[in-house]
């Protein structure tokens, strides 16, 4: 066991809650049972003929869309990102030439048909995901003002929806698919409660209907959006649109293949870039008007400009992982519905009840990055051999009368007639419900000394090995992809943890 020994520390970790607060990862999402009542609903007011056809369909053109993505990326990706950066195209480079709307996938009638059968229930939980790790991270942000760009049939707002029911007060949807739009409004149709929602065809629709003072979000997401625009130019121009959006929280999630994690990359890139810049400027300008009451201003609200990666990087330096013929992205397990299992290819064996999500994300946040101290600092941990040395020979004494259990009462089973409102909070399970009122959960900080694992740890006899990303410098300017391995005769505690950690958990430094 591990104790701190500076008493100045912010916060005090014993080893069960480094366990708590390194957890990001879920085993298996449910998916809620009125969202899958909701899908049940739609698809049976709706056409059904030739169903498998029309999923197929879907599924051919967005692989085909894949292989296009791919190619751009390798073709003209570093180029057209280089490109912007032209002198000669300043004036123009941040005009979007082509719409969302306009490129990649059109969705009609059956495309979207297609969609909610198959996609809906995967993209929810690729979200939920995403922004339950946000809440955990930040438990203390409650967004009130939502933006979903490229909302789909409302994946994203089922999932915002499970995270913060209470907070959300107004959601924009920006959507340029009619067909989508209509599903999504369908889907939503016996839910009760609902925050305001407004939907435009896209930003500039928004930004003519919304004035400048309430353009401000204070989160914004856009999922499996950013790859099907045809340039990696144009890609970035919708990002630093987003970013104007943003207030506090910008959201990215990508498919998880090499074109859409190059995406991600690309676009975090982008914009700490264009931030540090921004900082730059500042400070250059309040160097010059020294002694003025403006450069005290600009000095002290220096703070609140740049921008920092909340997830999944620990670290604001270039990504380790760039031109090493691998990619960042993650797997989510998630249930199958009814609807997945009945029209999804399976080559004539049987579906699993289970299918494996992958995807890329990036989560970024105004503001300078936190500098906290790291978990680890102070910590001292005994080693096997000094953990048997500071048993108490007491504990070895077996007691056989506790072998022998009585015979256990029978539970309560609750049936869904006990809820009869069916409220959307059950359909999801509550982690915070394990934690008594005033006890706090152990968390996560934003700073630089909790690093993320990448791929799953391999476990070979009492040793782990385990491939982390993680910040080289306290202040979280560079970064590094290492491989470790933790053994159990000199760090058990450790040990333990790394015996219980998943893909897409953190890692204490």
């Amino acid at each position: 066991m591990g104790s701190l020994i500076p008493e100045t520390a912010k916060k005090l970790f014993t080893a069960e809650g480094l366990k708590e607060a390194a957890k990001q990862s879920q085993s298996m999402i449910p998916i809620p049972r009125r969202l899958k009542k909701a899908i049940e609903n739609f698809l049976q007011e709706q056409e059904k003929e030739d169903m498998k056809k029309k999923v197929s369909k879907l599924s051919d053109a967005m692989n085909e869309f894949k292989n296009v993505s791919t190619q751009l990326k390798s073709a003209d990706g570093y180029e057209s990102f280089r490109d912007i950066f032209d002198a000669n195209e300043r004036s123009k480079r941040w005009k979007l030439k082509s719409f969302y709307e306009d490129a990649g996938l059109r969705y009609k009638d059956d495309e979207t048909l297609a969609y909610v059968a198959t996609r809906m229930p995967a993209v929810y939980c690729a979200a939920h995901r995403v922004l339950r790790e946000v809440k955990r991270r930040l438990p203390d942000f409650c967004p009130a003002r939502v933006l979903d760009y490229g909302s789909g049939p409302g994946s994203v707002f089922w999932a915002l929806r499970a995270i913060w029911s209470h907070s959300i007060t107004d959601v924009n949807l920006v959507e340029p698919s009619k067909s989508m739009s209509y599903a999504s409004r369908n889907l939503l149709r016996d839910v009760k409660r609902l925050p305001i929602i407004h939907s435009y065809e896209n930003i500039q629709a928004l930004n003519r209907i919304v004035t400048k003072s309430e353009r401000e979000h204070d989160l914004v997401i856009a999922s499996y959006v950013l790859a099907e625009l045809p340039s990696m130019k144009e890609r970035i121009t919708l990002a630093r649109q987003l970013w104007g959006l943003t207030r506090d929280i910008l959201v990215l999630i990508e498919p998880g293949t090499p074109g859409g994690s190059s995406t991600i990359r690309q676009i975090r890139s982008h914009i700490l870039w264009m931030e540090k810049k921004k900082c730059r400027k500042r400070e250059t300008t309040s160097k010059e008007e020294s002694e003025s009451q403006e450069s005290t201003m600009n000095s002290s609200s220096s703070s609140d400009t740049g921008a920092f990666v909340v997830a999944p990087c620990a670290h604001d330096g270039v990504c380790p992982m760039d031109k090493t013929g691998t990619f960042c992205h993650f797997v989510q397990r998630l249930e199958r519905t009814y609807s997945q299992r009945t029209y999804k290819r399976s080559k004539g064996k049987p579906l699993r009840g289970y299918e494996d999500e992958k995807f890329s994300f990036v989560v970024l946040r105004r503001g300078q990055r936190p500098q906290s101290s790291w978990p680890l600092d102070g910590m001292k941990f005994d080693t096997l051999k000094e953990q048997h040395a500071k048993r108490n020979p007491e504990d070895l004494v077996i007691d056989y009368e506790d072998q022998f259990e009585s015979e256990p009462e029978e539970e309560y089973v609750p049936s869904e007639a006990d809820n009869p409102e069916g409220s959307h909070l059950s359909d999801t399970t509550d982690e915070e419900d394990v934690y008594e009122a005033g006890e706090e959960r152990p968390v996560a900080d934003l700073g630089s000394g909790w690093g993320r694992i990448i791929f799953s740890p391999v476990r070979r006899g009492k040793r782990i090995t385990m491939d982390i990303c993680h910040s080289t410098k306290r202040d979280g300017s560079e970064g590094s992809l290492d491989r470790l391995v933790i053994g159990k005769s000199k760090n058990p505690t450790l040990h333990q943890q790394a015996r219980r950690s998943l893909w897409g958990d953190l890692w204490p430094f």
